[in-house]
């Protein structure tokens, strides 16, 4: 049951991550900021990857297993675009529950692509993070997010459909590879479809005026990211998709925390009560 521990490893420097990225992105584009980030968990991946030794079973990994950490690599780009973009825009207490309702999506699909079954515990879960979800996102909103509209509300909904699709095709990826070669593979792609993207918009140019705040915070979130990658594939390796991702999703927990402490983001008693649903509706899929 190690895979357990992996899995809450995850959930922990997931909800870090957010509040760190969300410090990083104040001063520059989030498409930028999402690539710069990508070098740091591509360095740190292969680290591991090293260090446990796998790189030579690089030769053994087979054709359906590549063309699927690719897709989950590409997926896991599209959702840090999105994600990021989203947090740029609003409070990271509204996108991160929005971001975490991918679990709905991902139990869906592991039953009807992975042959994972639906219990009953999970249905009252999925209920119980779609009405929180609701409730968390109803509060009302600042004269800043009136300017800039619902864009930030599109932006988090993509991530987390992108979201479920990575934790898919990476189940099934990983399957056969060590799982810190798989999460290396993966960030490859990422890496090129970040930086492929910050090219087309041109955005390479604001890169000699990213200052020292912004740089040490992307620095931090794209460790953080290299970790909670880490455990969770390792989780994903070992246990089923259904109960590895709620688990990892628990991360919003961890993330309303540390924005509260560090960003002074505040609940209303109406998100408290939806935050408390998610937690609820996450812990009844457990079982």
């Amino acid at each position: 049951m190690l895979w357990i521990l992996f899995a809450f490893g995850s959930a922990f420097f997931a909800g870090i991550t957010a509040v760190l990225a969300k410090i990083g992105i104040a001063r520059i584009n989030s498409t930028l900021a999402t690539a710069v980030r990508t070098v740091v968990v591509l360095a740190f991946s292969w680290l591991m990857v090293f260090v446990a030794g796998s790189q030579n079973t690089i030769g053994q990994i087979t054709g359906s297993t590549l063309l699927f950490l690719i897709l989950s690599g590409l997926s896991t780009g599209a959702s840090w675009l999105c994600y990021f973009k989203a947090l740029q825009l609003g409070d990271v207490n509204k996108v991160t529950p929005i971001d975490k309702s991918s679990t709905v999506l991902t139990i869906l699909l592991a039953f009807l692509l992975l042959g994972e079954p639906v219990s009953i515990p999970q249905i009252f879960g999925v209920l119980g993070i779609g009405i929180g979800t609701l409730l968390m996102i109803s509060k009302k909103e600042d004269s800043q997010e009136k300017s800039q509209g619902k864009s930030w509300l599109v932006y988090a909904f993509l991530s987390a459909v992108f979201a479920s699709l990575t934790s898919i095709f990476g189940k099934i990826g990983v399957e056969n590879v060590e799982s810190n070669l798989g999460t290396a593979i993966r960030t490859v792609v990422v890496l090129v479809m970040a930086w492929g993207m910050v090219f087309v918009t041109g955005e390479q140019k604001a890169l000699r005026k990213i200052d020292r705040k912004s740089a040490v915070f992307l620095f931090l979130s794209g460790i953080t990211t290299g970790l909670s990658w880490l455990c969770y594939y390792r989780a994903l390796q070992d246990g089923p998709a259904s109960v590895v991702v709620p688990i990892d999703k628990l991360s919003i927990l961890v993330t309303i925390v540390f924005s509260g402490l560090v960003l002074k983001e505040k609940l209303s008693p109406k998100a408290g009560v939806g935050l408390a649903l998610i937690l609820a509706g996450t812990g009844a899929m457990l079982f």
